[in-house]
């Protein structure tokens, strides 16, 4: 062999060995992260501190796949039979009721780490919460059972108003139907009328907002739905027009010039999903995994939106709320 093609031959074989190093690297674990609202980036930096928490670093030794659905809940089934065919190693339903059960619908095998605003076990997702028992388990972060409580804060912040207009989602059947029962309950008891109007898209929130003129609606209740979190620029551009206080069920709606807001922290339900995920990926089971219930409520005031209302905001409010944003 001559020398030219020695040092050729052998140039090609060291510039292969990288390669097929490379080729023996284990890849990294895939997690299907969906989330059926607007990108939202308090929400990722919370389930990224509980991946780090957890001992994982997104593209070092995990990769999550983004996916935000903003409000079309007619994607979830397709999105998910192509999780399951590309076998991610976990599929997280963060602030999910409806992706939830279309990721347990679509496997058996792969672990789901959700988080729900409903009983997770009335709704099906596991057995029960100290002892899940299948391949689910997650946090419950009761949005939808802290209505009551968001509708009494309302009324002692705007005593005045009693015809109350909430604002549901129809596309969210189950979720539309607990909160109307337990938002009528607590009208009843608080001497409160409810106005009921339904939106599902952009233009029905806009011909929602036209009724609630009409019918002289004191103030809006905004139902907990993934949907109006991620049209709350559009929900608190309208009620600050027609100058009508609102509650609302998350602080990124006080945050963007909404009244008030009372519900579960979601950026710390984001980040024990993250911790989970962390755990399934060392090896636990989601069946031994004890569903996780919220601990963490935040009370948001908007000062300035109360300013520009004409509402004077009680000491007694401002002193258990949890944020007074000026």
């Amino acid at each position: 062999m001559r020398r030219r093609e020695f040092i050729t031959l052998l140039g090609g074989a060291t510039a292969a060995w990288p390669l097929a190093v490379s080729a023996q690297q284990p890849a990294m674990p895939v997690v299907g992260f969906v989330n059926a609202g607007s990108p939202d980036a308090s929400l990722v930096a919370g389930f990224r501190k509980g991946l780090n928490e957890a001992g994982y670093v997104e593209s070092q030794n995990v990769t999550v796949e983004y996916h935000w659905l903003e409000g079309q809940f007619d994607r979830l089934p397709a999105l998910m039979a192509d999780l399951v065919r590309r076998r991610v190693a976990v599929i997280a339903t963060p602030a999910g009721n409806l992706a939830s059960r279309a990721a347990e619908a679509a496997t058996t095998t792969i672990p789901i780490v959700f988080s729900v605003g409903e009983d997770p076990v009335r709704w099906g997702l596991v057995e029960s919460m100290a002892r899940p028992g299948g391949n689910a388990t997650g946090i419950h972060f009761f949005s939808v059972a802290v209505n009551a409580k968001r509708l009494g804060l309302l009324h002692e912040l705007v005593p005045k108003a009693i015809r109350i207009a909430v604002l549901v989602n129809p596309a969210n059947a189950e979720i539309t139907e607990t909160t109307l029962r337990e938002i009528s309950e607590a009208a009843r008891n608080l001497g409160l009328q409810i106005q009921v109007r339904n939106a599902s898209t952009s233009r029905e929130i806009e011909a929602a907002f036209a009724g609630l003129l009409r019918d002289r609606a004191d103030a809006l209740f905004v139902g907990p739905d993934i949907f109006f979190n991620s049209h709350r620029v559009q929900l608190v551009t309208l009620a600050a027009h027609d100058r009508l206080p609102a509650a609302y069920n998350a602080r990124e709606a006080v945050e963007a010039g909404g009244l008030m807001s009372y519900a579960a922290d979601r950026a710390d339900a984001h980040r024990q999903v993250g911790v989970y995920i962390g755990q399934i990926l060392k090896g636990a089971k989601p069946a031994d995994l004890p569903v996780l219930q919220s601990t963490k409520f935040e009370f948001v005031i908007n000062l300035q939106t109360a300013r520009l209302l004409g509402i004077d905001v009680p000491n007694s409010l401002q002193l258990v709320a949890d944020e007074l944003i000026e």
